[in-house]
């Protein structure tokens, strides 16, 4: 039996929204809505009593899963490791298929935006690199060679 329709979206906590959300933008995702979240519904699902965050939700113009960011305005946020490397347990990436990946590079690098590592090419048919974005959040880049 198959339980899962479909993906909806991906989660990533940060402690400035603004910032993680104008990265996003950058890349071309487009902003879908932003609101507060509190009540005993989330205080259920999340398992933190008296939880109060403000999450934006961002999708590709083609549509798809989509990236929400949350940020706790109670309780206080905890810091994760902003270097972390990709042998850290836990979510490594999220990733996008672009279109032009040097452009995107060179774009993210204005706003202070580094590669992990370098670019790399498979087999003649995908280039792909990472770039740690806000509070060390890795994105994967990938661009279809054909």
């Amino acid at each position: 039996m198959t339980y899962v329709k479909t993906l909806d979206h991906v989660g990533i906590t940060v402690s400035d929204l603004d910032t993680a959300i104008a990265f996003f933008e950058t890349l071309g995702l487009e902003l879908e809505g932003r609101m507060f979240l509190e009540g005993q519904f989330v205080d259920d699902v999340i398992g933190i009593p008296d939880s109060r965050s403000e999450i934006a939700v961002l999708k590709a113009p083609s549509g798809g899963a989509g990236v929400e960011l949350s940020c706790f305005v109670r309780p206080d946020h905890e810091p994760g490791s902003p270097e972390a490397l990709s042998t850290v347990v836990g979510i490594r990436n999220v990733a996008f298929e672009v279109t032009d990946l040097r452009g995107a590079v060179e774009r993210l690098a204005a706003d202070g935006y580094g590669l992990v590592g370098e670019i790399g090419e498979y087999e003649n048919s995908w280039r792909m690199t990472y770039v740690r974005g806000p509070e060390g959040i890795i994105v994967a880049l990938a661009e279809r060679l054909s």
